[in-house]
Order: C-alpha cells, then sequence, then structure tokens
C-alpha cells in the first residue's frame, strides 16, 4: 500500500504590515505635540485654580470686614478690581433730588432693573450708589423714590462696567442701560461736572431693614464658579490616554519589524 501524501500546507499568514519609518515619525511627532499641549492645558487649569481660591478668600474677607469709609479723590487713581473691588464701604450723606437711572438685571428674584442714583457725601464728593433691585412690573418712581434727608449706607464697592452688556451697548438717548457704567451714567445724570468729583466706582447698597421696601438691596453675587480642577483632571487624562496610546504603537510597529 503507498504511503499517504502529505497534506498540502495551507497559505502561511502574512506578518503584520510594517509602518513607513516618515510615517510613524510624523504619528510620533503629533502626539508628542498633542501630549505637550494637553499637559500644558491642565498645568493652566491648576494655576487658574490656585488663583481663583485665592481671589476667593480675598473677596470673602473684604466682604466680612467691617464697613470702612468709601475711597475719597486722594485714592481714586489706585481703585482697580484687584485692590479694592468688593470692599466692604460706609457713606455718610444724602441722595440727589432728581431722577434715578434703571440698568437691565438678571437676579435670584428673576428679571429686572437695578436702581442708581447719585449720592452725595459728607466729604463732598458723589457715588453713585446701586439701591438695590426691582421687577419689571415695579418701575413707579413714586414705589422707589430715595429716602430724603442725611443717610448712612453700607454696602459693596464695584467697579465700574463701562459700554454695556453682551452684544448689548449702553443706548443713553433712549434710557437703556444695559451695565452700570459709572462714567456714563454721570454724564446722563448731569453729574460728571461737579465740583466735588464723581467716584470712579459704584457701590452695591447693603439689603435696608424692610425686606418688603423697594428697591431690594443686598443682592450682590459673590459666589463664583471654581471647575478648574475638574477641567485640569480631564486634560491631564487626555494626555495619559494619548501617551498610552503612543506606546502601544511603539510596541506593535517594533514587534513587526522583529517578524
Amino acid at each position: 500500500m503507498p504511503p499517504a501524501e502529505p497534506a498540502a500546507e495551507g497559505p502561511r499568514p502574512s506578518p503584520p504590515a510594517r509602518m513607513g519609518t516618515v510615517r510613524l515619525a510624523l504619528l510620533l511627532g503629533l502626539a508628542l505635540l498633542g501630549i505637550v499641549a494637553l499637559l500644558g492645558l491642565g498645568t493652566w487649569q491648576v494655576e487658574r485654580r490656585a488663583w481663583k481660591l485665592a481671589l476667593i478668600d480675598r473677596i470673602e474677607s473684604r466682604v466680612s470686614a467691617p464697613a470702612l469709609p468709601a475711597p475719597g479723590p486722594a485714592e481714586w487713581p489706585g481703585i482697580d478690581a484687584a485692590s479694592a473691588e468688593y470692599r466692604h464701604v460706609a457713606l455718610r450723606g444724602r441722595f440727589l433730588p432728581g431722577p434715578d437711572r434703571l440698568v437691565l438685571a438678571a437676579t435670584s428674584r428673576g428679571a429686572g432693573f437695578w436702581v442708581l442714583a447719585p449720592f452725595r457725601t459728607e466729604a463732598g464728593f458723589l457715588v453713585l450708589v446701586n439701591r438695590g433691585f426691582i421687577a419689571t412690573d415695579q418701575r413707579d418712581p413714586s414705589a422707589r423714590a430715595a429716602p430724603a434727608g442725611p443717610q448712612t449706607l453700607t454696602g459693596l464697592l464695584r467697579i465700574t462696567e463701562p459700554g454695556g452688556g453682551f452684544l448689548r451697548s449702553n443706548d443713553p438717548s433712549a434710557g437703556r442701560w444695559y451695565s452700570r457704567d459709572v462714567v456714563a451714567l454721570a454724564a446722563d445724570l448731569g453729574i460728571d461736572r461737579d465740583p466735588g468729583g464723581v467716584a470712579p466706582y459704584f457701590v452695591d447698597a447693603a439689603a435696608g431693614p424692610d425686606p418688603a421696601a423697594l428697591p431690594v438691596g443686598g443682592l450682590t453675587v459673590i459666589s463664583f464658579h471654581n471647575n478648574h480642577l475638574v477641567y485640569a483632571v480631564t486634560w491631564f487624562s487626555l494626555a495619559l490616554m494619548l501617551a498610552g496610546a503612543s506606546t502601544y504603537l511603539i510596541r506593535e510597529e517594533w514587534r513587526a519589524r522583529r517578524r
């Protein structure tokens, strides 16, 4: 009986395709740039978080500090957000007679307006005071008349908001105000050339003793979003994933070249 013929061998599997050196170098170069960029973004968010925490601590300490007299003309050149915003201040004087100005507002009470009125201090200079909030259906001037006679107010110093709101410019001639622009408001009220001068800031008045009185003070928002840690973790995670993918690519290419 003749011996059985050996079974024919099937086609051998082809080895994994090798990647060209230039293509491999290009992909790894792009991956390296991506990793560096993602690490840079993560580091930036860590720095932003540290800055935000310092800002929150600084503002909380200012808000909770005893009220000090509002800065006078000698201090105005040094007034900026970093050194003075949200400072707890006190004002003594009286509101000027005449109309106030309504600035569009969005608050925890809904949409409405801030009521800004000029206040002459005992030292002689003027300060725009944000007396508080009124709803859109509470615009009757008689319901929000400023108190007459000497007043003592406390509140938070705020930095001027020039120009207007997002995509909307202030229009004094039409009585449309979207930001608390001290210079423009003072000019519209006719107090910009007052001999005592107009402070380059305004003051958000504290809440009054009567919660039903208009306008409603004490609505300054002093909380800040702080999601920088989440963003930092996201960028660092993406950098780690890209580094892992690059390592896998290098390992597989090395195995293919060994075969």
